[in-house]
């Protein structure tokens, strides 16, 4: 097993991630931080339902741009929180493919930020897979 990431190698990831977005959806994203943790609380997995043994990628928390209306001003930001613990298991540790599962995590987060689903998403991204432009080589 390798190396586990400090937080602050973590959190340049999931920065990354976030700008390397492409710009047309990079410039759409309003009002939302991205926020890391070592894994998601175990009174927000009560909240979702979550069972003993789930975990969680990522979060969204927010109110979706699709139902943001004119009286949308003067709020806290949305929260878009990536769970380092989980993906660090997920990939062994490894360097590259914590890069990647990062990468496609903020991309997952941010569909829901644009008011899509989890089905809507798993479908994009499936597209996205297999036209092999869910890649993230840098």
């Amino acid at each position: 097993m390798l190396q586990k990431m400090t937080k602050e190698e973590f959190e340049k990831l999931v920065a990354a991630a976030s700008e390397e977005l492409p710009e047309r959806i990079r410039a759409k994203i309003k009002n939302v931080a991205f926020l890391t943790e070592d894994k998601i609380r175990r009174r927000k997995k009560g909240e979702l339902g979550l069972k003993l043994g789930e975990s969680l990628l990522g979060l969204y928390e927010g109110v979706p741009r699709t139902e943001r209306g004119s009286g949308y001003f003067g709020v806290l930001p949305d929260k878009i929180t990536i769970f380092k613990e989980p993906i660090e298991e997920i990939c062994a540790s490894d360097p590259k493919k914590i890069r990647q599962l990062v990468f496609e995590v903020v991309w997952h987060e941010v569909g829901h930020h644009f008011g899509f689903d989890e089905p809507s998403i798993r479908k994009l991204e499936k597209e996205r897979f297999f036209s092999n432009k869910f890649t993230h080589d840098k």
